[in-house]
C-alpha cells in the first residue's frame, strides 16, 4: 500500500535532513573511533556499525515522508525511469548535497574540529573505483528488488545490511553515494576523501547505479504500474514526464 503523499517541500526537507544525519554519522563516528582506539580494523568496525544503525533509523523514520533516497544515484535512476518528476529530482539532489555538507559541518562542530577542511586522504586506483562500482550496483539492485516485489518494508533492515557488508568486502569501504562522497571530501578525518579523487568515485558510483538498475529490469521486469524506488513504501505517483 502506498504511503500518503506529502508536499514536495516536506519531501525535499526530509531528504536533506536524512542525508545530513547520515553524513554526520559517518564523519562523527570516524572521529570518535580514532579517539577510542588506534586499531584501524576496530575503527572501521565502529564506523560501520554506527552507519548501519543510523541508516536503519533514517529509512524507517523518514522513508514514509520522502522515500528515503538520501542518495543522488537513487534519485537519478528513479528519474530516468519516470518514477519521479525531474523538478522534484532536482530538489532532491540539491537537498542531498547540501545536507551532506551540513552533516560534515555538524560532525566537526560536535568534536571541536574546524568547520570544513579539505581531506588529504587519497582514495584512487582501479581497485577503489571497482569497489564503488560494485557497492553502488548492489545497492540499486537491492532497492529495485525490494520495490518490484513490494517488500520495501524490509528496506530498513536489508539496505543497511548491504552497506555494512560492503564496508568490509569492498576496497573503497562503500561510499556508494555521490552526496556522501562530496561531504566526506571536506573532512580531514578518518572518513575523508581527497577532493581530487571525488570525480572518479562519483563516476564509478553512477556506472554502478546503471548496472544495478539494469539488473533490476533483468530479474524483476516492470509491471504495468511503475514501482518507485521509495522505501519502505512508495510516496511518488508515476511521473507524467515518463
Amino acid at each position: 500500500m502506498s504511503s500518503p503523499t506529502h508536499p514536495v517541500a516536506r519531501r525535499a526537507t526530509a531528504e536533506g535532513i536524512g542525508t545530513a544525519t547520515l553524513v554526520a554519522t559517518v564523519v562523527g563516528s570516524g572521529i570518535m573511533a580514532t579517539r577510542l582506539t588506534t586499531d584501524v580494523g576496530l575503527q572501521l568496525l565502529i564506523n560501520a556499525l554506527a552507519t548501519v544503525a543510523s541508516l536503519a533509523v533514517l529509512i524507517w523514520s523518514l522513508g514514509p515522508i520522502s522515500g528515503a533516497h538520501f542518495n543522488p544515484a537513487v534519485t537519478l535512476v528513479a528519474t530516468a525511469r519516470g518514477e519521479i518528476r525531474r523538478t522534484e529530482a532536482g530538489l532532491y539532489v540539491t537537498a542531498q548535497v547540501l545536507g551532506a555538507l551540513v552533516g560534515t559541518l555538524i560532525a566537526h562542530l560536535m568534536f571541536d574540529h574546524p568547520a570544513l577542511t579539505l581531506s588529504p586522504r587519497h582514495r584512487a586506483g582501479f581497485g577503489q573505483w571497482l569497489g564503488e562500482f560494485v557497492a553502488t550496483a548492489g545497492l540499486l539492485a537491492l532497492i529495485g528488488a525490494l520495490t518490484r516485489t513490494q517488500l520495501g518494508r524490509l528496506g530498513p533492515a536489508l539496505v543497511p545490511a548491504w552497506i555494512g557488508a560492503a564496508y568490509f568486502f569492498t576496497s573503497s569501504t562503500s561510499f556508494a553515494n555521490p552526496a556522501v562522497t562530496i561531504g566526506r571530501s571536506l573532512t580531514d578525518t578518518f572518513s575523508g576523501i581527497a577532493p581530487t579523487d571525488v570525480p572518479a568515485f562519483i563516476a564509478a558510483q553512477l556506472l554502478g547505479a546503471a548496472l544495478g538498475a539494469g539488473l533490476t529490469e533483468l530479474f524483476y521486469p516492470r509491471s504495468t504500474t511503475p514501482e518507485p524506488l521509495d522505501l519502505p513504501a512508495p510516496v511518488h505517483p508515476p511521473s507524467p514526464e515518463a
